[in-house]
């Protein structure tokens, strides 16, 4: 039998193209695998094979473990104590072995070796066909719904499965078995048996890939998508931009008859599709990002990343769109926060700004109401910017002489010199366990301490929006950093 074993694995090994010494450790775990099934319990087999004479001998082995674990299998594991009494000088994690009977390989033995043999090539060539459609450089995987597997769809393009999750489906969309499915590539996990390629339809970077699939402008270079925002399955925005001045960006993407936009808007359950056109200037690309609504006038924050929006009173809902999801689309799309006001409003936080300020100067600058007025009026905001805007430009002013700008400017450093003191005091009061917080920088902290939030506490207990305020960030980075702050009410509870 042990030539017919050797000569099993020649041929094995030639039929499958698989290096011998793989062939035998198939062999062996086959042969422990149908050992074991001659004890009681879940003992430990291991089978080694001579690899010229296709000799082979049995041993059942138990793992050594320390003596304070105690045994949690004690058909395959050994105390140290008892160990070193058979084996004096063995360790941890090292194995006593005693040899008992092999099996003989018979028939069914030969079958069994065969089996894992086969399991162990399918395996192989499951891979190699995964890393052949990789390598194709696809980013659309397009195939046929196979089956439900714990909620997700299993899609199969060939011999090659995809994973598609309900959370990454279109709302509403009902898919069953046997339909056609297309979806974007986001991800290959090799510890998913069986369909390990990670899909999603309901990613901007899906609509993406179909707009460049409908638009060969976009892949000749003509044409460009800046970026995309969804809300799957309701309504979209993509940016585009044209490099080539006699091609009409907005048009192309639309097609002949709206063929291209419709064909897109047809793969997404009936997806409305708003097409805008970049700009370098934040401002005109928000304004083109908020259409249809109708822009009256735009107040740009670059600190906090955020615009203020004026439109009148028939563009406000327009605007906002149901939900807000206009203005939130608008936001995703160009990244930046969009406050959206009518005119009342506007002029609201225009005038309680113009009082901040105007207090602010008078304060700190020690100046009546009417320098405080000028100063305003020629559009300065801050302290910073009476310290540090050119000289020549203030000496523009029509009602300030030279001594007047230069006390001015040296009363404007003094504050800030003064704030900046109260500022480092007031971090030093800012806890150890927030400072250690994971994501906040000392830009942050101070930030923080400048808002009165010197303790984990105080941050966890802020809601988004004030946070938002006090640091600028968006609503995800701010949502993601109080959660963090609050983990450790929740530490322990099961």
């Amino acid at each position: 039998m042990n030539r017919e074993l050797l000569m099993l694995v020649e041929a094995i090994s030639r039929e499958k193209n698989v290096e011998r010494d793989v062939v035998l450790g198939a062999v062996e775990l086959a042969l422990a695998q149908a050992t074991k099934k001659l004890y009681e319990g879940e003992v430990d087999i291991r089978v080694s094979i001579d690899r010229d004479s296709g000799n082979y001998e049995t041993f059942r082995r138990w793992l050594v473990v320390p003596d304070e674990a105690g045994l949690q299998n004690p058909e395959a594991e050994e105390l140290l104590m008892d160990a070193q009494d058979r084996a004096p000088g063995i360790e941890v994690g090292q194995y006593i072995e005693e040899a008992v009977e092999s099996l003989p390989i018979g028939r069914i033995g030969a079958m069994a070796a065969k089996q894992v043999i086969l399991q162990k090539i399918r395996d192989a060539e499951r891979e190699m066909l995964l890393n052949d459609f990789m390598s194709r450089g696809d980013k659309i995987f397009a195939g046929t719904v196979k089956r439900l597997d714990k909620g997700d769809l299993i899609v199969e393009s060939g011999r090659v499965e995809g994973r598609l999750r309900r959370s990454e489906t279109i709302p509403k969309e009902n898919l069953r078995t046997g339909d056609r499915v297309r979806a974007m590539i986001m991800d290959v996990d090799l510890t998913l048996r069986g369909a390990p390629i990670i899909l999603s339809r309901s990613a901007p970077a899906f609509m993406v890939e179909l707009f460049r699939n409908e638009v060969p402008e976009i892949d000749q270079g003509l044409l460009e998508i800046k970026s995309c925002a969804r809300d799957p399955g309701s309504r979209a925005k993509i940016a585009v931009v044209s490099h080539d001045r006699r091609v009409d960006p907005i048009g192309t993407c639309v097609g002949v008859g709206g063929t291209r936009v419709h064909a897109v808007t047809n793969e997404l359950a009936g997806e409305r599709v708003d097409i805008v056109l970049w700009s370098e200037d934040p401002a005109q690309f928000v304004i083109g990002a908020l259409a249809p609504a109708n822009v009256q006038s735009i107040v740009v924050d670059e600190e906090k990343h955020a615009m203020d929006v004026v439109v009148d009173e028939e563009n406000l809902a327009i605007a906002i769109g149901r939900g807000g999801q206009n203005v939130r689309l608008a936001s995703d799309l160009t990244g930046w926060k969009i406050n959206i006001m009518d005119a009342a409003e506007s002029a609201q936080k225009q005038a309680s700004e113009t009082d901040a300020a105007r207090r602010l100067f008078m304060e700190k600058l020690d100046v009546d109401q009417e320098m405080a007025d000028i100063l305003i009026a020629e559009g300065f905001e801050s302290l910073e910017e009476v310290a540090y805007v050119p000289l020549q430009e203030m000496l523009e002013i029509e009602s300030f002489d030279e001594d007047t700008v230069n006390e001015l400017r040296a009363r404007a450093k003094d504050a800030l010199l003064t704030l900046e003191i109260a500022r480092e005091e007031s971090v030093d009061d800012v806890s150890q366990e927030l400072r250690d917080l994971e994501g906040l920088t000392p830009e942050l902290i101070a930030q923080l301490a400048d808002g009165g939030i010197h303790t984990r506490d105080d941050l966890a207990d802020l809601a988004i929006d004030e946070l938002t305020d006090l640091t600028g960030q968006s609503e995800e980075e701010a949502k993601a950093l109080i959660l963090k702050a609050r983990e450790h009410w929740f530490a322990g509870q099961a």
